[in-house]
């Protein structure tokens, strides 16, 4: 009877301590370590993603370092293409208000008109045009013989 009261009582399985071999037994006496529980896959996995994570800013850095240039070209395109949306959403926008739409068609007729008389009909006008271009053009090129 004694022999089963000691088989019911409870062993501690989460303890760390070595476990000492039992007394009748023909195992060595010595003390055993404990055992290494199996990693399950998901322990693995987000290991895995954790290391990852970990080192992200160093891979990112060597990455923009490496692919500087082309990276701010694409980023330069993606603006351009998104400034040019939102361009178009704007002016639809202006567009759909009543009357706006009209009243800009009106002015910029106008505008056509006034820059006809003023600088293409008469052949001295036409000549102070093409010199206040090319000052325009030694302004922004530098000096040019053409």
């Amino acid at each position: 009877m004694e022999s089963e009261v000691e088989q019911s009582k409870s062993v501690d399985t989460t303890s760390t301590e070595p476990i000492a071999a039992l007394e009748g037994n023909p195992v060595d006496q010595s003390l055993l370590p404990p055992a290494a529980e199996p990693k399950t896959q998901w322990q693995q996995i987000g290991k895995i993603v954790s290391d990852f994570l970990e080192h992200l800013p160093a891979y990112l850095s060597q990455f923009y370092n490496q692919y500087k240039q082309p990276i701010i070209s694409i980023a330069l395109i993606i603006a351009a293409i998104v400034t040019f949306k939102l361009l178009i959403a704007l002016l639809d926008a202006i567009n759909d208000v009543p009357l706006v739409n009209p009243f800009l068609e009106l002015v910029g007729i106008g505008y056509a008109t006034w820059f006809v008389f003023r600088y293409l009909l008469k052949a001295s006008t036409r000549q102070e045009l093409v010199t206040q271009i090319r000052s325009i053009q030694k302004e922004f090129l530098g000096e040019q013989d053409s």
